[in-house]
């Protein structure tokens, strides 16, 4: 692997600079190292690790699997656009439908309105660091539509397949951003995201992954092309960096084989000018429209 993206120290930021946005209009992806705190990492953590112990297992059982879209097919996944719900990796149960490993360490991820749902989230999710980099790339103005928190578990956590977000959080113009924050250390070692840069300069997403009929849902498939593997890059990074990287930007991550976790919070958001067609498969509930950085637009449950 040859190429390389820049990283931009972030622990002073208060601005998008001429470097970092020819950095990301180019690669599609901009590395910011520092731009959170490990107090700001640990208090998410925290947070989360509360709202885990609070979940009850038998709630539900869907586990999340980029390879396997099962979970598409199920209420408790396409109706999680303005709750919070918990997604097990697939290998966390056995041949009796029972836990292998305690709850806590069983998780793939937490989503998808954490930022909307919970002040803690909300507050970190709304800092003024991410409105300056959400305008400073170019969100007229920007609207957290979805949050996810990733366990990346250890010895478990689940592959996920080469994608691009649009794919998933379609608009016209496509206006999708990821920022994803770096809870944890991560390497190759634990499933580290990796790209290819450059790609998200193509007209269009690859795919479409689109609401049907109900909950059912189907992916269409403009361009069937293998990724060009030559051109990956592993993005290892240390804890309190943000990765920006545009909708159509090619990310996958390795399976996490190791005993390290790697925890990481996104948001992803889009602008409010742009269209968010009603076949997207991540809809907000009737009277919670996604919101922007505006204090006064938050919907928490109290």
């Amino acid at each position: 692997m040859t190429v390389s993206v820049p990283r931009f120290d972030a622990i002073n930021f208060d601005h998008v600079t001429a470097d970092m946005r020819a950095a990301y209009e180019r690669d599609g992806i901009l590395v910011l190292e520092n731009m959170v705190t490990g107090e700001a990492c640990q208090q998410l953590m925290d947070r989360m690790a509360a709202m885990v112990d609070a979940f009850d297992v038998n709630e539900h059982k869907t586990f999340f699997s980029s390879a396997d879209q099962s979970h598409a097919k199920d209420d408790y996944f396409m109706s999680s656009g303005s709750e919070v719900r918990f997604f097990f990796e697939e290998d966390a149960f056995n041949e009796k439908g029972d836990l292998i490993k305690p709850k806590e360490l069983s998780l793939n991820k937490a989503g998808h309105a954490m930022h909307d749902r919970d002040p803690v989230f909300d507050s970190f999710s709304r800092q003024k660091n991410f409105q300056t980099l959400a305008n400073g790339l170019g969100l007229t103005d920007p609207l957290l539509l979805q949050s996810m928190y990733i366990f990346k578990q250890p010895n478990i956590g689940g592959e996920v397949f080469c994608h691009q977000d649009a794919t998933y959080l379609w608009t016209e113009p496509q206006t999708c951003i990821g920022f994803w924050v770096a809870l944890e250390d991560a390497t190759l070692e634990n499933g580290c995201l990796q790209g290819i840069p450059g790609l998200h300069t193509e007209p269009l997403p690859r795919s479409l992954f689109r609401r049907t009929d109900g909950n059912a849902s189907e992916t269409i498939v403009f361009d069937d092309s293998p990724w060009p593997e030559e051109k990956r890059v592993p993005l290892e990074v240390k804890r309190g960096s943000v990765l920006a990287f545009s909708g159509q930007f090619p990310h996958l991550s390795a399976p996490n084989r190791s005993d390290k976790s790697r925890h990481a919070y996104t948001i992803h958001l889009i602008d409010r000018e742009a269209e968010y067609p009603d076949f997207n498969w991540l809809q907000r509930k009737e009277g919670d429209p996604a919101k922007g950085f505006k204090p006064a637009e938050s919907s928490l449950d109290t």
